[in-house]
């Protein structure tokens, strides 16, 4: 009997090892894009905010630590994880100085 992990996303996966089979797709008919239609293409996703992208991290919260970030923010009008990063960078800077 394999050992249950404690993190629920693990113990989610676990549970799927049944072996699954996908559809085979035929992408001969799709044409190639041209060079002005690579041009026009844009990324997708958030852009980023300030000079430079911002890092995707995990990180493990208290859940009462991470309420009261989210009470926080709905307060302000803002993100909890754009509160998280002031208040991080508030500290590093006080450090710092």
């Amino acid at each position: 009997m394999s050992r249950q992990s404690a993190s629920s996303a693990r113990a989610a996966r676990a549970g799927g090892s049944a072996r699954r089979t996908t559809p085979k797709i035929d992408y001969r008919d799709i044409p190639e894009a041209s060079a002005a239609q690579l041009r026009a293409m844009r990324r997708v996703g958030r852009p980023p905010l300030g000079d430079k992208a911002r890092r995707l991290i995990a990180i493990r919260l208290d859940t009462k630590v991470l309420a009261q970030f989210r009470k926080e923010a709905r307060r302000r009008g803002v993100g909890y994880q754009t509160l998280i990063n002031e208040v991080l960078a508030k500290h590093v800077r006080k450090d710092v100085a």
